[in-house]
């Protein structure tokens, strides 16, 4: 009995989230603000090399970033315009204003900004500064792709492998995932390998899909890993190596990966690349039940356990099940305060 392969995932569209600046103190009036929900753009070098706004945003000076960059913007810097898009969209150092950030972005693009033209196409999925209009958003992904936009590239290729806004055509989105892959996004590197796994769009190769399912669990992409641990495990595309896949399980299993816990439970079973455990097998599956992961042959297991065994698997299973029936109650309520109740006569 081994792991049998993983589902390839399809992600939704994505807006990266970067990581907070670390704000300094500094002397007089100016306070670093809080940080921002979305990543700054990648502001060209100005000032002799040093992007002094860029610098300023980067240490959560926002009112100094805006003050360089609007004296930059007068001098006609595309990459300063989509900085000031950036403070007036979240509000950093001046008023949230989604119209002058709107505004600011379409001077950035309109002078060929690649990050400007996908900050557009987020506004109009979500609907800021006028109704959301998903076909303007992938003309906008569409032209920051063809400027080498990765994160654009990505969720263009999402909606070719979608299919609804334009014909499903699995060849464009490996092109686009290649490019997104190629400047290191672990959720295109995923993508892509699902497809060369598949062949859709590109000839099926499974050792390119593992070399890049390896790559995007290198950027913590969860499902990759479990995908490039069940390829070690069973030597496909790449040479056996049951130890390391059973580390690469557990290391998914701890991170709620309902697949991880149950491939783990498998090996854990067996005694597969790692000594045999049967409490440790018995809570991984029962976690993984939990999760909605389905196994009969780890039903099996369980039942035939002595009671003293499974007893403490289910001690150890106890606190994943509570907080995963607490995350499905939270979503069913979430979903439920959105619909409307019936109509009463």
């Amino acid at each position: 009995m081994g792991p049998a392969r993983a589902p390839a995932k399809t992600p939704k569209l994505h807006r990266p989230v970067a990581k907070p600046p670390v704000p300094e103190k500094k002397s007089g009036s100016e306070a670093p603000a809080a940080a921002p929900a979305k990543p700054a753009p990648s502001t060209a070098a100005n000032n002799g090399g040093l992007d002094l706004a860029f610098g300023a945003f980067q240490r959560g000076y926002y009112i100094t970033a805006f003050e360089l960059a609007t004296q930059s913007a007068a001098k006609d810097d595309p990459k300063s315009m989509t900085l000031l898009g950036e403070l007036y969209a979240n509000g950093l150092g001046v008023p949230q204003d989604d119209k002058k950030a709107e505004d600011w972005y379409k001077l950035a693009a309109a002078r060929g900004d690649a990050d400007a033209m996908f900050a557009l196409a987020m506004f109009r999925m979500e609907g800021r500064n006028g109704p959301r209009d998903r076909q303007k958003s992938a003309q906008w992904l569409a032209a920051a792709a063809k400027l080498g936009h990765p994160i654009a590239a990505y969720d263009l290729a999402l909606l070719y492998v979608e299919g609804e806004l334009f014909p499903q055509d699995f060849a464009r989105a490996a092109q686009l995932l290649g490019v997104a892959a190629q400047a290191g996004n672990p959720q295109a590197q995923y993508a892509l390998g699902t497809l060369y796994k598949q062949g859709r769009g590109v000839p099926k190769d499974m050792h390119e899909a593992v070399r890049l399912f390896a790559l995007a669990a290198l950027g913590d992409q969860i499902d990759a890993e479990v995908e490039y641990a069940i390829a070690l495990f069973n030597g496909d595309g790449i040479d056996r190596n049951q130890r390391l896949a059973a580390t690469l399980f557990h290391k998914a299993a701890l991170a709620g990966n309902p697949i991880g816990q149950d491939r783990l439970a498998i090996i854990l079973a067996k005694g597969l690349g790692v000594p045999a455990n049967p409490a440790e097998a018995a809570k991984w599956h029962l976690v993984s039940k939990a999760a909605g992961e389905t196994d009969l042959a780890l039903d099996d297991f369980v039942n035939r356990l002595d009671p003293k065994t499974r007893a403490a698997a289910e001690q150890a299973a106890k606190p994943w099940i509570d907080a995963i029936q607490k995350t499905i109650a939270a979503r069913t309520h979430e979903v439920s305060s959105v619909i409307p109740p019936p109509a009463t006569k």
